[in-house]
């Protein structure tokens, strides 16, 4: 199914509980796919965004960031985030933006050093009981590919982009910069 170009109204349960409108009526949506649980490279990504959210919602930003886990797997990982988080173990939001999955997440040189300094930091985070291990085995996988989604008000889909590797995401510098000027808060 190809990705849509206006998204249908609907409201998200996030792993915390809240109810999450996307497209959202008074702000943009970025409707992030991420991987699993646990995810080292996810945690980086979301750790940046989760520095830099005063600059996000500035912009006029609502940060909504789904998993492939479950919501029991991700409470661990994401109560400390000021983003809306969304288990769907069921891929059904995946199945309907046209997010993939496979051994390119992995298996594609450009995505390794991201690999090698999530990894590290972290390894440093679980020395530190900052956040506890992954699974071994995550729920559905590992082979999750990235998505990013910039979503208006009207339900627009204002800029997409679908990762070519596990590490194939938007900055925050790179969402800020897709932000219509006419679109800001």
């Amino acid at each position: 199914m190809p990705p849509p170009t206006v998204v249908p109204a609907r409201t998200l349960d996030t792993v915390a509980g809240a109810r999450v409108p996307v497209p959202a009526p008074d702000h943009l949506v970025h409707l992030q796919f991420r991987r699993f649980a646990g995810c080292p490279v996810c945690n980086v990504h979301l750790r940046s965004f989760a520095t830099r959210h005063a600059d996000v919602v500035a912009a006029g930003i609502r940060e909504v960031v789904v998993f492939h886990s479950s919501a029991e797997a991700l409470r661990p990982f994401t109560a400390d985030l000021p983003l809306d988080v969304v288990a769907d173990p069921g891929r059904d939001l995946y199945r309907e933006f046209g997010v993939e999955y496979g051994p390119r997440a992995l298996l594609d040189p450009r995505g390794w050093p991201g690999i090698a300094r999530a990894v590290a930091q972290e390894v440093r985070a679980i020395r530190g009981r900052e956040r506890p291990a992954a699974r071994a085995h995550p729920e559905d996988g590992r082979l999750g590919l990235p998505a990013d989604f910039l979503i208006a008000p009207d339900g627009r889909v204002l800029a997409r982009k679908h990762g070519a590797h596990v590490d194939d995401q938007w900055s925050v510098d790179e969402l800020l910069a897709l932000v219509p000027a006419g679109e800001r808060a």
